[in-house]
């Protein structure tokens, strides 16, 4: 029996209607399943994101001699920006220190400090935090630098939290993806079992497997793509929700993990093609099953 468009569409509208339950719980089941599959996502591409901003903000801070000359102060300058790892690189003078420090130490401490006891520095955003050993190693003893500092404690354990975090994160998204794949299988599975005797009729008039078994794949994708687009909105109202958050606060950790729409809409695009993808495979394994009997 030749399989038509025009029998397919039929046949799977017919067939959604008629099992309209089944096919709510298997819409259900795809959109809680990858609502979570999706979330995970999100929040590990937060933490990519926070983890890109925070770089940027980790500075060395190169101290220069009070007795600097102004020759050897822009040889340095020159050095540091010319490294490939060193994004900018900006000269503070003894006064701007000075002001900075009052307005970072407490007032007991900042009673004690002077313009003339304050060195001025050079101060370099880096591309790349892990290049902050390579900068201390360069210049560290050098004419005219009195000392150089970075965060290099903050800068390992940040680095191993975000890497963690980021592992944490994909690995519960793959095995969100593994348990949403095996309940979608298992639904649509007990949709066919329901309609078992369906089959066999089929099957005994002469029916062919490939003209049984299309419409129940085309059940399949419309139920996996139909629970993927409300598990899409789902992720996409969590997204707006933390986004909304965020803006309340900008010091916080949200604040930084914020992401673009266009990356929320591929994560999205991404949920809905593993419905799309989980829908059609799983109703071909599940009625498989009763073909081969």
């Amino acid at each position: 029996m030749p399989v038509s468009i025009d029998y397919v569409s039929r046949e799977t509208a017919s067939n959604l209607w008629r099992n309209r339950l089944m096919t709510i719980a298997a819409i259900l089941t795809v959109a809680v399943s990858l609502s979570l599959v999706g979330a995970a996502l999100l929040l590990r591409q937060g933490v990519a994101h926070a983890t890109t901003k925070w770089q940027h903000g980790v500075n060395v801070l190169v101290f220069l001699d009070s007795n600097i000359t102004s020759t050897q102060q822009n040889s340095l300058q020159q050095e540091l920006t010319a490294l490939p790892y060193v994004r900018t690189c900006l000269y503070r003078s003894q006064q701007y220190d000075f002001n900075e420090a009052r307005h970072l130490l407490p007032p007991d401490e900042a009673q004690a400090l002077t313009v003339s006891t304050m060195p001025a520095s050079l101060r370099c955003v880096l591309q790349d935090p892990r290049q902050a050993q390579a900068v201390f190693d360069q210049f560290h003893g050098r004419p005219g630098v009195q000392a150089v500092s970075y965060p290099s404690q903050a800068v390992r354990n940040m680095e191993q939290v975000t890497k963690i975090l980021q592992w944490v994160f994909f690995v519960l998204a793959v095995i969100l993806l593994l348990s949403a794949s095996v309940l979608i299988l298992n639904t649509i599975r007990l949709a066919i079992f329901a309609r078992r005797r369906e089959v066999s009729v089929m099957k005994v008039v002469g029916a062919t497997n490939w003209f049984i078994r299309v419409p129940f794949m085309c059940e399949g994708l419309v139920q996996g793509v139909m629970g993927a687009v409300v598990a899409a909105l789902v992720v996409f109202g969590l997204h707006w929700l933390l986004d909304d958050l965020a803006s309340s606060n900008p010091n916080s950790v949200l604040f930084q993990m914020r992401m673009p729409v266009a990356e929320v809409v591929v994560t999205n695009l991404l949920v809905v093609l593993v419905g799309l993808v989980v829908g059609t495979v799983g109703s071909a394994f599940a009625i498989r099953r009763f073909l081969d009997a």
